[in-house]
This record gives structure tokens, C-alpha cells and sequence, in this order.
């Protein structure tokens, strides 16, 4: 097949694979790599044509961009919460699962010493690639998540050296001990020059105006494999080290386009992805898949069962960590992309060395990937709430934002059992919302505070409420990918009537929250008037006609807030994000004392007081 031809192939095959995972719910690696194992190995439809060392450098330029982008996710304030326990996973982690799983390999896969050793290193890596779906798919509290963010980024370039290493020690002619322990402070030197200095230089540029807008972010695609092909040249695989580096130093300096840059490498991972979980598979061969047996099977459960939870357990014992914590991390470890491409780079080396066994090593790699893929990402989030470190469910809403309209919303909402939260700059203004049950949070919610310790994962929706429109909107935008642009709201501004040019776009802000002219001010006039939240559950008899008839002119004599699902799910009502209101479901609804609507009860016509909604 052709270059053109086969490269659509592969990169329609992988982002068609991540769509099929995201709708059906299966982790996207799991069906990357049978896509790519079904073009390969079974059709032989992709087949790159290229030397196996050629193939390994262009995946190594690609891992480069992924791992430089996990490092950018790793904030230095995270170790207030967790410093210590980063500390164990990171420094004890590795070298204690290099051991165990050198030993596993060894003595249950069967594997000559050398083979076993090297994969003991692959396989000390678990990665950004994975653990960051798993995260998202879990919501896991913030130190949890620091935990498995931190151990999965920073391990992956550290297993990587380990192997490097290893190799060179144990199979060339000029491996010793003086001259890997060289290797190693050149691997670290390297690192911290290229990646750490390189990085800090390239930020101040940018901080400087030295670089204009709209090359930082390819700039920075280049500039990165360039990090990580320089410094393979000084030595040998310390390039992932030194991007790793280059992202944290990048991440943690107050860059105002960070976020702009994070969003472009994170497109950019998703390509590169899957592209790579179809290219990596598709080079095994169908009798490398044929020497995978019991033994090999044996070795997997042993990485999982013992191997893991033994690592965790010695390197955090004694360290100020929640149990629950380590009982989780003693669980969770699937490997990436990173265990893929360094498999592929190590297995032909070995053979090539002479070590025959060697060639079980990247379908031995790609079954434990499998594996623990599929183990972990289907009891992360059950094992997780379990043990008390993640949200039972993704449903509620937090609002920027507290006054008498938003306590009487957060009030309503607790009756039909939704988390709210009540967030405010202002201390004062949330002491009506504490002595009445609510939960809070004192603070500046686009603080890094907030972002570090607001614990907030299990909210799905976001209402920025305040009397500033541009604040509001400001929220909308800074918190709109955490929460999904479509979960995210404020309210309607009191300038509606101006010219449609000079109003607020809407990428410039969050969709508006209720009917049209739902301002902060009309909603707070109104609420002193007498207006009160109330609600109504729709049936087949008295629906949504029989609802609205006869209470007016929506927007102006009423507005419709939302409305709970039969199954519990918050929806707030936006007419820019409309939805239909069937039989099952409970509106929400912000009114006056009216006289009872056709086929209303009389409850439902007559609110409940300013702060409690009545139910139906």
C-alpha cells in the first residue's frame, strides 16, 4: 500500500477506535490495540515498510510529545497534599517493581535473566496515556489523584532509563557497573540541563514576547522531540527523561498561554495515540502471538496480584498516607504506551544480542497492557468509591456565586437529594448557606487553591451566578473544559437589550442559564417580591402543556430552571441548550403565588417559602 493510503488507514482506524470506546464504554487502549493487531498481524494491511530502528526513533519522537504533555499536568502544589507519598512511589517504586517483576519474569514467564530484567524495567511504567482516562472515567479525589498522576508521569521516563541501563550492563562488551552509574548521572545531567534549563528558557521567551501568539504552540511541537533527539545524543533513551523534565519545569511557571498550549499538545496526544496503538501492535507477528502459553498467562496474574501490591505496600510503609489510598494504588497500574514502544525498541536488541527468548518480550508487553487495562479500568471506579476516595456519582452543580437566589436554588436542589456546593470570595455572604446545610467552599474559585483543594469531581455541571456578567463569563470559560462547555452556565446579562454586537459572545462565555432576561438582578428583585422556586413532576395525564397553560408569559412572568430526570439526573434549562421535559420528569420552576394552573395540584401552584421548594 501506498505512504498517502496507509497513513489515512492507520490514523481513521485510530480515531474510529476512540469514538467506538468512548460510545460504548470500553477503555480506548483495549480497542486500539485489536484494531491494530486486525490490520496487522491478521490482514497485514499496515505494514510501514520501514528498518525496525527507523520505525523505533519516529515512535520515540511521538512517546516525546506525550510525555512532555503529562508533565505539564504535574503541579508543584499538588506535594502539599501528598508530597511524601509522591516522594515513596517515586524514588522506592521503581526499583523495588524493576526487582519483583525481573524475579516474576524469570522465575513464572521462564525468561533467560537478561530478558527478564529488561522487562522487569519496561514494566515499571504505568503512564499519563492511561492513567488520565482512568482518572477522568473514576473522579477520584485530589490526593488519590495526585497520586496516581504523579507515580504514572514521572515513572515512565525513570522505568524507561532502568531498562536502558540494564541493557547496557548486562549485554554489551563494555557494560560495568562504573561506567552504567555514568551513564546514569549523564542520563540526569542531560535531563537537567536540556529539559529543565531548556525549559525555563523557552518559557521566559515566551513570557518576554519573544515568540508571537501564534507560533508558541507549534514552536513547542518542534522543539520538544528536538529536547528529546538531543539528548539520546549525549545518552542513550535519557530523551524521555529530559521532556518529562522539560514539562514540569514549562507546567509550573506562570505561563498565561499555558492553558492554551496544554490544549493544543492534548489534541495533538489523541492523534498521536492512535496513531501509535495501531502502528506498535501491527508490527508483531502472528507466530510472536503463537508463543504466548500458560506460563505467560501465570506471569500476568503475578504482576497484578503480588508484584503490584507488594511494590505499593514496601515502598509506602510507614509513610503518612490514608490506608485507602495504598489500597488502591496496590491495584491500580496499567501500562501504556510508553511499556509498548519500549518493547518494541528492546525486543529485536536482545534477539540481535543473542537472546532467543527474547522475542516473547513485546507480546508478553502487549498482553499485560491488555490486561491491565481492561482489569483496572473496569474496577477503578466501583473499587474506588468502595474504599471511600471518589464521588458515588457524576450529577450535581456547583455555583460561583452566593446570594439569596442561589441559596434558595442550592435549597431546592438538596431536597431532591443533589450535591450542591456554594462557592464565594466573600465569607461573610456564605454564613446564610453554612447554618442552612450547604455545603461551601470560602475562596477565589480560579484561584490555584481551588484547583488543588477543591474537591468538586463529583459535580457535573457549573452555574456562574454572580452580579458581574464578565466574571461570569470569565468562570464559564476558565472552568468550561473541566466541566464541559456544555455544562456550563451563568446568568443572563442585564445588558440584553444592547445591539447584538456589543454583547458577549458566546465563546467569550458560558450558555445562559433559564429563560431569557434570567439576570442576577431581575432574579433577586423578584425573589423579594414574593417569588419562591417550586416544582411539578410531569405525567402522562398532566404534562408539559398542562404544566405551562395559564401561568403566562415564560421568561417574563415565570422562568423554568431546570428539571430532575426519573433516573435523578440534574438538567439545568438553558434556551440555548433546550431540552424536552417528558412524562417522569420533576420541573423546576421560579415564580410567583399564582392561582392553580389546569390539571396543577393545588401544591404545586402555591411555591413553598423563598428557601424550600415544594415537591410533587
Amino acid at each position: 500500500m501506498h505512504a498517502a493510503p496507509l497513513f489515512l488507514l492507520v490514523l481513521a482506524a485510530g480515531l474510529s477506535s476512540q469514538w467506538v470506546s468512548w460510545r460504548v464504554g470500553i477503555p480506548a487502549i483495549v480497542v486500539l490495540i485489536a484494531t491494530g493487531l486486525v490490520l496487522g498481524p491478521v490482514t497485514g494491511l499496515v505494514d510501514i515498510g520501514l528498518p525496525k530502528e527507523d520505525l523505533a526513533e519516529m515512535i520515540g519522537l511521538g512517546v516525546s510529545i506525550i510525555l512532555f504533555e503529562g508533565g505539564m499536568n504535574l503541579k508543584l502544589a499538588e506535594l502539599g497534599r501528598t508530597g511524601q507519598g509522591i516522594r515513596r512511589l517515586t524514588v522506592l517504586g521503581p526499583p523495588l517493581a524493576w526487582a519483583f517483576g525481573a524475579l516474576a519474569a524469570h522465575y513464572v514467564a521462564g525468561l533467560s535473566w537478561p530478558v527478564a530484567m529488561v522487562l522487569g524495567a519496561i514494566l515499571v511504567v504505568t503512564g499519563p496515556t492511561v492513567i488520565g482516562p482512568l482518572l477522568r472515567q473514576a473522579r477520584l479525589d485530589k490526593e488519590a489523584s495526585s497520586l496516581l498522576k504523579w507515580e504514572g508521569i514521572v515513572n515512565d521516563p525513570v522505568g524507561v532509563l532502568i531498562a536502558v541501563l540494564t541493557f547496557q550492563y548486562l549485554t554489551l562488551p563494555d557494560g560495568s557497573l562504573v561506567k552504567t552509574a555514568a551513564a546514569l548521572g549523564s542520563a540526569i545531567g542531560v535531563a537537567a540541563v536540556l529539559g529543565g534549563l531548556g525549559g525555563y528558557a523557552i518559557g521566559w521567551l515566551y513570557r518576554r514576547g519573544a515568540v508571537p501568539e501564534h507560533l508558541k504552540a507549534p514552536l513547542l511541537i518542534v522543539l520538544v522531540p528536538v529536547v528529546f533527539w538531543a539528548s539520546n545524543l549525549v545518552q542513550h533513551e535519557a530523551g524521555l527523561l529530559s521532556v518529562t523534565v522539560m514539562g514540569m519545569v514549562m507546567g509550573n511557571m506562570k505561563l498565561v498561554e499555558r492553558e492554551a498550549l496544554q490544549e493544543s499538545l492534548e489534541n495533538l496526544t489523541v492523534l498521536l495515540l492512535s496513531v501509535l496503538f495501531i502502528v506498535i501492535p501491527a508490527q508483531l507477528q502472528a507466530s510472536q502471538l503463537a508463543l504466548l502459553d500458560w506460563r505467560m498467562a501465570a506471569f500476568v496474574l503475578v504482576v497484578l496480584l503480588v508484584v503490584r501490591p507488594l511494590t505499593v505496600g514496601l515502598a509506602t510503609l510507614g509513610a503518612p498516607m490514608r490506608r485507602n489510598d495504598k489500597l488502591l494504588l496496590g491495584w491500580i497500574a496499567p501500562r501504556g504506551i510508553v511499556a509498548a514502544a519500549t518493547a518494541g525498541l528492546f525486543g529485536p536488541a536482545l534477539e540481535a544480542a543473542g537472546y532467543s527468548d527474547a522475542n516473547k518480550l513485546m507480546p508478553l508487553v502487549f498482553l499485560v497492557i491488555m490486561v491491565t487495562v481492561l482489569a483496572h479500568g473496569f474496577s477503578i471506579g466501583r473499587l474506588a468509591r468502595r474504599l471511600g476516595v471518589a464521588a458515588e456519582n457524576d450529577n450535581g452543580l456547583l455555583i460561583v456565586g452566593a446570594t439569596p437566589f442561589t441559596l434558595a436554588l442550592a435549597l431546592a436542589l438538596k431536597k431532591f437529594n443533589q450535591e450542591v456546593l456554594l462557592v464565594d470570595g466573600a465569607y461573610a455572604r456564605l454564613k446564610p448557606a453554612r447554618m442552612q446545610g450547604v455545603d461551601v467552599y470560602y475562596g477565589e474559585i480560579l484561584s490555584d487553591h481551588a484547583e488543588h483543594h477543591l474537591e468538586a469531581q463529583h459535580l457535573n455541571h457549573l452555574l456562574a451566578a454572580t452580579e458581574n456578567d464578565f466574571y461570569n463569563a470569565l468562570v464559564c470559560k476558565g472552568k468550561g473544559r473541566r466541566f464541559g462547555h456544555h455544562r456550563s452556565f451563568q446568568l443572563g446579562t442585564s445588558r440584553g437589550g444592547e445591539p447584538e454586537l456589543k454583547r458577549l459572545t458566546l465563546q467569550q462565555r458560558g450558555y445562559f442559564a433559564f429563560d431569557p432576561g434570567a439576570s442576577f438582578e431581575r432574579l433577586e428583585e423578584h425573589l423579594a417580591e414574593g417569588w419562591s422556586i417550586g416544582s411539578r413532576k410531569l405525567s402522562d395525564a398532566h404534562g408539559w402543556d398542562e404544566f405551562s397553560d395559564g401561568r403566562g408569559e415564560r421568561g417574563k412572568d415565570w422562568f423554568l430552571l431546570g428539571a430532575v430526570t426519573p433516573d435523578g439526573l440534574l438538567r439545568i434549562y438553558s434556551t440555548e441548550q433546550r431540552f424536552k421535559l417528558e412524562a417522569g420528569w420533576t420541573a423546576l420552576y421560579f415564580a410567583p403565588p399564582t392561582p392553580a394552573a389546569p390539571g396543577a395540584s393545588p401544591t404545586d401552584a402555591q411555591p413553598a417559602g423563598k428557601n424550600a421548594p415544594e415537591q410533587a
